[in-house]
């Protein structure tokens, strides 16, 4: 295996042994949830570079993510939503769809679980109601088309779709969408994720691009969203252009990283439109992003994602990079000194 330099972070123990499809650092502690293509979801102590716990799916795991620090759920291939009971060590079905899970998302907000599929629907549980899915689930919401990515800030939920529809809820009234968009991006989209303040979305396509959304529907807000290119590069008078599977919001200074299959993590600065630092190569796909609850630190899945088809490539791994406060914190705006 290759040596990387310690730049690229400190390499978790006990990786997944194929493709990781997301990891989420916990809102409480450095716990950290990994779910992965080997039909598992991994519970780690990050700090302390500790496999805490594991669990075994009747196939793929597509999504994870955490209800609290003792327990969590998970988004699977095999149609399940399961709830996870880490101090246990158990787990039980809270539902299904009827076709693969792709994304799950807990709200805080309203105490739901909610899931995304490729059967077109969205689907609203309460994970506090007797175990057996008709008691579980609160409602079915169809979408229209599969499910590629979910993004929550508060009681606002958006829903990002195969052939470039966004939908925007309010999970107090899921009767209909407060907004339905399409994609700013031509190609199709990868990620979405919500600004830290609530305001809008950045959303990322697998064409190099990231589009910059505000919920404000005025003219004066719209006229503030904009889209720039990213994870390119030129070779030969030619222009490569790579997927970009991840975003993530640092939780303090609202700057965001990128993650392309061009193994590259970038950071931004949305509001002054600026790249702030670009890490060194990882040794393939950046898979998945996340931040530590109070930004110290960044979790990267250097993990294949077959964008070419199945071929030799690096193993699966998880980097744990210590954030330094310059290559996150927006830098202010230069003024021209008025003359005297």
């Amino acid at each position: 295996m290759a040596v990387l330099p310690l730049v690229a972070g400190r390499e978790l123990s006990s990786p997944p042994s194929d493709g990781i499809s997301n990891l989420r650092f916990s809102n409480h502690s450095d716990h950290l949830l990994v779910s992965s293509w080997d039909k598992r979801v991994r519970l780690y102590d990050a700090s302390a570079n500790v496999l805490r716990g594991e669990f075994m799916h009747g196939g793929p795991v597509l999504d994870c993510c955490f209800h609290d620090d003792s327990s969590g759920f998970s988004a699977g291939a095999d149609n399940t939503v399961r709830r996870l009971i880490f101090n246990l060590g158990k787990e039980d079905i809270l539902g299904r769809h009827d076709a693969p899970v792709r994304c799950i998302e807990y709200s805080y907000a309203t105490g739901q679980v909610i899931t995304g599929s490729w059967d077109k629907t969205l689907k609203c549980w309460d994970p506090r109601g007797a175990s057996g899915q008709e008691r579980t689930l609160v409602g079915t919401y169809t979408q229209p088309e599969r499910v590629y990515s979910l993004s929550l800030y508060g009681n606002r939920l958006v829903v990002a779709t195969a052939g470039r529809h966004v939908n925007v809820y309010d999970l107090r009234n899921m009767s209909q969408p407060e907004q339905r968009r399409e994609s700013s991006l031509k190609y199709q989209t990868r990620c979405v994720r919500c600004y830290p303040n609530g305001t809008g979305y950045a959303l990322s396509s697998v064409e190099g691009r990231v589009a910059m959304e505000f919920f404000d529907l005025s003219d004066s807000g719209q006229s503030k969203k904009y889209a720039f290119k990213c994870h390119r590069k030129s070779e030969a008078g030619r222009d490569i252009v790579y997927p970009v599977n991840a975003i993530a919001f640092h939780p303090i200074y609202g700057t965001f990283a990128t993650g392309g299959c061009d193994g590259y993590v970038n950071v931004w600065d949305g509001n002054n439109k600026k790249r702030l630092y670009q890490y060194s190569k990882y040794p393939t796909s950046i898979a998945a992003l996340s931040f530590s609850r109070d930004g110290r630190l960044l979790a990267v899945a250097s993990s294949y994602t077959f964008e070419e088809g199945d071929k030799p490539h690096e193993p699966d791994a998880i980097f744990l990079r210590s954030v330094n406060e310059v290559e996150v914190k927006p830098k202010p705006k230069a003024y021209p000194t008025p003359a005297s």
